[in-house]
């Protein structure tokens, strides 16, 4: 039988990569002494790694594909295949920002201040080659974790790491100067698997779906009945992806009237349906919208 080997971010991705893939249809199951986890689809073979060796993994064959940052991928300079961006991180949809920071008290306003200054990251390739491309002569300094200390320590006078809110940043006492790189969670392919066919349209199938469930978040479906002389009225308030689904009710002078919306419409929208003569108002979740 056809496998296709998949990695799964381990960190901070893996709880909401687990999440991403049950409402997609995959429940993944782990062992916290186990790198490889069960999941309910023979077709599949899963394997945790660490985000920054992904693309290594992938490009390497060890694996056929996987879930990584855009990040991770560049700083290793991997020859692989982007199959889908997937923006979704630990916090929120959003993509995660690699920020420039000094200490609050620093002179330093722009990346041209620390000429013959010390950095530490984690993103060590990326950021040499961001200097470089300025002519700004600075000294890089792997960061094995806990980067943001390495400044208030006085082993470096800036940073450069990756954050969501910036609220780890400001708690250290850090200011960002400038923004580097804006990243985001990819699916990506070896070569080699996305030459095979089989292997391609299963990888495919499971960026399709992916990203279904991801359009799918934060948006409810609403199903309601409506009297034939008020329909317009109702329809007029309904956002929609394309339109709402109209049915008539059986031997009725009456319709039912489904549609999706932004969770957040919600609140808002059904006292108003209400009083414009819907009745029954459902609301219910979505797992994909595709």
């Amino acid at each position: 039988m056809n496998q296709l080997k998949l990695g799964i971010p381990k960190g901070s991705l893996e709880k909401a990569t687990i999440e991403l893939f049950a409402k997609s249809g995959w429940q993944i199951k782990l062992s916290s002494r186990n790198y490889f986890p069960e999941i309910d689809d023979p077709e599949l073979s899963c394997s945790i790694c660490r985000p920054q060796e992904m693309s290594m993994y992938i490009e390497k064959e060890v694996l056929d594909a996987g879930i990584t940052g855009k990040d991770w991928t560049l700083e290793n300079r991997s020859e692989v295949v982007v199959v889908a961006d997937l923006v979704y991180s630990k916090v929120s949809r959003k993509p995660t920002r690699w920020v420039l920071a000094v200490p609050g008290d620093s002179p330093v306003k722009r990346p041209e201040d620390l000429e013959g200054k010390k950095i530490a990251t984690e993103l060590v390739n990326f950021t040499k080659e961001y200097f470089a491309s300025r002519n700004i002569n600075v000294d890089i300094a792997f960061s094995w974790g806990a980067t943001e200390a390495k400044v208030v320590s006085g082993l470096a006078d800036a940073i450069v790491e990756v954050t969501e809110t910036e609220s780890t940043i400001r708690a250290h006492g850090l200011r960002v100067i400038e923004e580097l790189m804006s990243s985001n969670t990819q699916l990506i392919a070896s070569k080699s698997a996305w030459a095979d066919p089989w292997k391609r349209e299963k990888i495919e199938n499971i960026a399709l779906l992916l990203k279904g469930a991801l359009r799918a978040d934060r948006i409810v479906g609403l199903k309601m009945n409506v009297p034939k002389e008020k329909l317009e009225e109702v329809v007029g308030l309904l956002p929609s992806l394309r339109g709402p689904t109209i049915s008539p009710l059986y031997q009725q002078e009456w319709f039912s009237v489904e549609t999706v919306i932004s969770e957040h419409e919600v609140r808002d929208l059904i006292p108003r349906l209400l009083r414009s003569g819907a009745e029954g108002i459902i609301e219910y979740s979505l797992n994909k919208v595709i």
